[in-house]
């Protein structure tokens, strides 16, 4: 082969099966024909001129799938609309989410009804976790039966990532929202967390990827945080109002992290 073009006997002998050519040769211009449209409109001559059973072959074969391919079939409006959701969620959010909304009602119960801890709202407790549980699924990699597709699309970065997480906050925002206002629970009091720990959890899955970035944080609130609290049945200093201005830091310097690894988000290990 030359340094531009294969040589006439190269593709010559290609054409005919490529059994007159060495294993390096074989290789090294399926290599080039790969990035050379010039040599592949030699080969294609080649093929009718050397072996005219071939081009007779693919001739009869395209003049068979071509009515076939010019014809546009419609996608059923369920598989349409289907594939608008799929940009959002998985199959595997559905029961966490639903998950996350019972919890959120067993919590709203228990402050109306239960009374067994006190001063300590579980809602204003569980917010900040629900939706870092559903986040979690939505990336997990052994819950998506579609995880290779999703990891390998063009769009499973930043854009994918934010999108599912909005589709969360979109379902367990709302009950808590509900809730809180039933509890008499200041709205700021668990939104500021819920929406620090959803952005904490994203940058962290940058890093060691999402799943594994909820789960430690998850621990570490029910160590750090709902442990103590249930056990002094007193609300933690960290959930009073004088805390928001905290949350609110954090909220922002995990926003600030995604931004500015954005890209991280398109790695593989982020799907862990």
């Amino acid at each position: 082969m030359s340094v531009e073009h294969a040589s006439q006997r190269i593709v010559d002998g290609y054409a005919r099966g490529g059994t007159e050519l060495s294993a390096d040769e074989v290789w090294a211009v399926e290599a080039h024909l790969e990035g050379c449209r010039p040599c592949r409109d030699r080969l294609s001559h080649a093929v009718g001129a050397e072996v005219p059973a071939v081009a007779s072959l693919v001739e009869t074969v395209w003049s068979g799938l071509e009515p076939h391919l010019t014809v546009t079939t419609a996608r059923p409006h369920g598989r349409r609309w289907t594939a608008r959701w799929s940009r959002w969620a998985t199959p595997a959010m559905v029961p966490w989410l639903a998950m996350a909304v019972g919890v959120s009602l067993l919590a709203l119960l228990f402050d109306r009804f239960g009374g067994g801890f006190g001063e300590v709202s579980l809602v204003l407790l569980c917010a900040p976790v629900l939706p870092v549980l559903g986040v979690a699924a939505s990336w997990s990699r052994g819950l998506d039966p579609a995880y290779e597709l999703t990891a390998s699309a063009p769009r499973a970065g930043l854009s994918l990532v934010l999108r599912r997480t909005v589709s969360v906050l979109a379902v367990v925002v709302p009950a808590l929202l509900a809730a809180g206002w039933v509890t008499g629970v200041m709205v700021a009091q668990w939104l500021l967390p819920c929406l620090a720990f959803t952005a904490a959890t994203l940058a962290l899955g940058g890093a060691v990827g999402v799943t594994r970035a909820a789960v430690a944080l998850t621990a570490v609130w029910a160590a750090v945080i709902m442990a103590p609290t249930l056990a002094a049945r007193r609300t933690a200093a960290a959930l009073e109002t004088d805390g928001l201005p905290a949350w609110a830091l954090l909220l922002a310097l995990g926003v600030a992290v995604v931004i500015a690894r954005r890209d991280a988000y398109s790695a593989p290990g982020a799907h862990r």
